[in-house]
């Protein structure tokens, strides 16, 4: 019987070690990949029928992976993630890095809401507006030190907007005492893009027009 447990411990050990050195791998190969999200047909059709969004706004969601919270590699991409933003020493890259690891994650709550796992979701959800909240505060530092942060800005003010719009399709998904907190979790884009599209016409260009109305 020890002999047997000792060949299950050795074996998990060996795939989480195997999954590791693949995640780690994939940040080596990537760490050059700028974060423009190609528009192919695929991640079009990834928005409007696996996460159900009307693309009110012009904005796509990159694909999550197969990965998702609450499996038993998550960790390790978190662990991936980190180590990567850690490694990028390049302040517009990282700030590129940021809103991809908000954009995926926010994917990925999505689809955890469509699977029916609320809490989950709802924890993923939260750091990925604290993720798109870093990208802001990262792009603002950027702009402070003298960098060009004119685009960047409008595909913040983009994704702040794509944020709403699929945080709106959450809390409609949400059971009823979860809709307030959820509702909460909107402040987020609704600052991030108020400030990027502020930035965007001090700068002397148009931000992305709000299809939405908040105060």
């Amino acid at each position: 019987m020890i002999t047997s447990m000792f060949k299950i411990i050795s074996i998990y050990s060996s795939a989480l070690l195997f999954a590791f050195t693949v995640l780690t791998i994939s940040v080596f190969r990537s760490a050059a990949v700028k974060y423009d999200v190609p528009q192919t047909s695929y991640l079009i059709d990834f928005n409007t029928k696996v996460l159900g969004e009307t693309q009110q706004v012009d904005y796509t969601l990159p694909y999550p992976g197969k990965v998702l919270p609450g499996t038993i590699f998550w960790p390790l991409k978190v662990v991936r993630d980190r180590t990567w933003l850690t490694l990028t020493t390049n302040p517009e890259r990282k700030a590129e890095l940021l809103l991809l690891f908000a954009d995926k994650r926010l994917a990925s709550s999505k689809l955890l809401y469509n699977q029916g796992n609320y809490s989950e979701g709802y924890s993923v959800l939260t750091k990925a507006e604290k993720y798109l909240e870093e990208a802001y505060l990262k792009t603002e530092s950027n702009l402070r030190e003298g960098r060009d942060t004119k685009v960047f800005f409008k595909t913040l003010a983009s994704a702040a907007l794509k944020h709403y719009e699929v945080t709106s399709s959450i809390v409609d998904m949400s059971p009823e005492e979860m809709k307030p907190t959820v509702i909460g979790v909107q402040r987020y884009s609704k600052y991030i893009y108020d400030r990027s599209a502020q930035t965007v016409a001090g700068q002397g260009d148009s931000p992305p027009v709000n299809p939405y109305k908040w105060n």
